[in-house]
């Protein structure tokens, strides 16, 4: 069997996930991301708003939760002071919506 070059290199993107505990919609956005990895894996950061270290997300997204933001693996971390210039889906998406932001992004 050979190993293609491709299983070494780094994921082409990167998918951090704002949520909190309780959020009926955080489940299944974390079943829809689940089902995107299956099909597509990438990076994933997970990002629960409720913690103290997490304040400036809670700021910008208390009521909006789940948000993704979808950025290639090169990219610097997410900052909230950046995040309007975020591609991101916030509270419903679809498997076929994250995967279309991932195209966005790739082509960045």
């Amino acid at each position: 069997m050979r190993i293609t070059s491709r299983l070494f290199q780094p994921f082409p993107s990167r998918i951090t996930f704002f949520r909190r505990e309780g959020c009926g919609l955080c489940v299944q956005a974390r079943s829809v991301l689940s089902d995107v990895w299956d099909r597509r894996p990438f990076e994933y950061k997970e990002v629960d708003i409720v913690k103290p270290e997490s304040k400036a997300w809670r700021d910008l997204y208390d009521f909006d939760v789940p948000v993704i933001h979808i950025s290639k693996v090169q990219a610097p971390e997410e900052d909230p002071r950046l995040s309007s210039k975020a591609v991101k889906l916030m509270h419903r998406f679809t498997v076929e919506q994250v995967e279309a932001k991932m195209d966005q992004v790739e082509k960045l």
